[in-house]
């Protein structure tokens, strides 16, 4: 009998033993966790054409916009789209807050003859009324190539723009309050420059809305 209580002891430690490693072993998280995955993934590097002010996100050409840079580049070696975007997001907002000011000086040579006539009737509207106006950008605007081609002697690249603008404009009424107005604009601007000519700089043929 004592013989029997002597095993049944060693029977008892030896179970605890392999529960106590057993808990050992099962109460801690086994494998790769979903978090730990995620600390050790590196980030995704930014693709082709990545816009360095757009809260993050790529600028990411697709291949048939790929396909007609590849034909622009065979025109034009020297052509890079992140430099043209980073151009044509400074046009942006010099042309905006140069038509808000109403300042033709700075318009003229960054716009084609017929855009050039299409903004000045607007400033001349608004000289009429006796208004100011001043443009200012919330946050730096979103610009995405959605085109770029050579046809002849000429080089187009459509860009789309997101941005977040603060209008604020003055009456000629001294005492009037100013008006202020924050919105959110799309748009597709199309630039265009001539091929082989002394003048490298791309100026503004075209704007229309886009879809945000």
């Amino acid at each position: 009998m004592q013989q029997d209580q002597i095993l049944i002891v060693v029977f008892a430690v030896i179970a605890a033993v392999v529960l106590f490693q057993l808990y050992n072993v099962l109460g801690k998280k086994v494998g790769r966790q979903p978090e730990e995955d995620a600390r050790s993934k590196p980030a995704a590097a930014a693709a082709p054409g990545a816009d360095p002010a757009s809260t993050g996100r790529p600028n990411v050409l697709d291949a048939v916009t790929l396909a007609s840079i590849a034909g622009l580049k065979a025109r034009d070696p020297n052509f890079d789209p992140i430099r043209f975007l980073d151009g044509a997001r400074q046009a942006h907002e010099t042309i905006v807050r140069a038509y808000a000011a109403g300042d033709r000086e700075t318009l003229k040579p960054l716009l084609t003859p017929t855009v050039m006539e299409s903004f000045e009737a607007g400033i001349a509207a608004r000289e009429a009324r006796g208004e100011t106006e001043v443009a200012e950008f919330l946050h730096p605007a979103r610009a995405d190539l959605e085109l770029a081609s050579a046809e002849e002697n000429r080089a187009t690249a459509k860009v789309r723009f997101l941005a977040e603008l603060r209008n604020r404009v003055k009456s000629a009424d001294a005492s009037a309050e100013e008006q202020v107005e924050e919105r959110r604009v799309a748009e597709l601007w199309t630039f265009e420059r001539t091929l082989g000519a002394s003048d490298p700089n791309w100026v503004l043929a075209r704007t229309e809305p886009a879809a945000a």
